[in-house]
């Protein structure tokens, strides 16, 4: 059973990463991702408030293939994230106010209390399942489109 398991989500998460994604609406409950890797589509919830930031995926006990959380900060500004009270492995992508990613830190460790430094100049940050950043090529220079990116300055602007 475990085998049939790992075989669906590699095979939805080979799915979720397709061209078609250059042309799909915005949503709020939505993230893109693109890059020579290819595209990807998460379903998030956001975490634009400081009380939403702060409780972010703790005591989550699991998350679909493709989904996650995107921290939505006002401005850029210098970033760091822990592990305490998660329990799932996480990776999470830290983008610029443009949305470019400029740095990855993959499989973060449930319960550790190390922290985790995104860089500065960050303002959004997408939490997803631990190794899927590795799995779909998600690195530095990647750029994610949402409609909290202001369209202004955006690498990959929703469309008006």
């Amino acid at each position: 059973m475990g085998k049939r398991c790992l075989l669906i989500s590699v095979v939805l998460g080979l799915l979720a990463v397709t061209p078609a994604h250059a042309d799909a609406p915005c949503r709020d409950d939505v993230v893109f991702l693109r890059g020579d890797w290819g595209s990807a589509r998460f379903s998030v919830d956001v975490a634009d408030t400081p009380e939403l930031r702060s409780r972010g995926l703790m005591f989550v006990e699991s998350m679909p293939t493709m989904s996650g959380m995107l921290f939505v900060y006002e401005y850029e500004q210098r970033v760091s994230f822990w592990m305490k009270n998660t329990l799932i492995p996480l990776d999470m992508v830290f983008a610029d106010g443009s949305g470019v990613v400029q740095n990855v830190h993959a499989d973060a460790v449930p319960g550790d209390l190390t922290s985790i430094p995104g860089g500065s100049n960050i303002q959004f940050v997408l939490e997803i399942n631990g190794g899927m950043a590795k799995q779909l090529g998600i690195s530095v220079g990647s750029e994610m489109r949402h409609p909290a990116i202001d369209a202004g300055s955006a690498a990959w602007a929703c469309a008006s």
